[in-house]
């Protein structure tokens, strides 16, 4: 009786820890469109910096051309992967190098789009964001070495 007691208890509690993880909850997570994407962005930059139609119109553009060309790389990057395909030294510094000439680009054209208070304070909104996510990052790592 005991065993069985110990068997259901056992079974019961296997049945809660084996509980979907993050994303399968609810099927697959669907991926937002960079049209998508690009208006939700917007939406927060000018909540954050008071944008003018204008200023609206302009960064839309600059916002939808990044995040179109975002989407073709990590598709291209996503088939690399499958492939095994594993990138060679000289094209990880290529990929850098176009990544960052890619970003003082678009530094550039916001501080054309944006007046001088408004860049100030999306360079702050950038920095942020990016420490968001190293701390990310850095947890992620910490969780798949235990």
């Amino acid at each position: 009786m005991k065993t069985w007691i110990l068997a259901v208890v056992l079974c019961v509690s296997t049945g809660v820890f084996a509980q979907p993880g993050r994303g399968e909850h609810h099927g697959e997570r669907q991926k937002l469109t960079a049209e998508q994407r690009t208006e939700l962005q917007v939406k927060k930059m000018t909540l954050e910096l008071d944008l003018t139609d204008k200023q609206k119109a302009d960064i839309q553009k600059l916002v939808l051309d990044r995040n179109k060309k975002a989407e073709t790389e990590m598709a291209k990057h996503k088939a690399d992967r499958e492939a095994g395909k594993v990138p060679t030294k000289d094209e990880r510094f290529a990929m850098q190098s176009k990544k960052l000439d890619e970003q003082i680009a678009m530094k550039a054209e916001m501080k054309k789009v944006l007046n001088d208070e408004q860049f100030e304070k999306w360079q702050k909104m950038h920095e942020k964001r990016k420490d968001n996510f190293k701390d990310r990052r850095k947890n992620l790592k910490k969780e798949k070495r235990r």
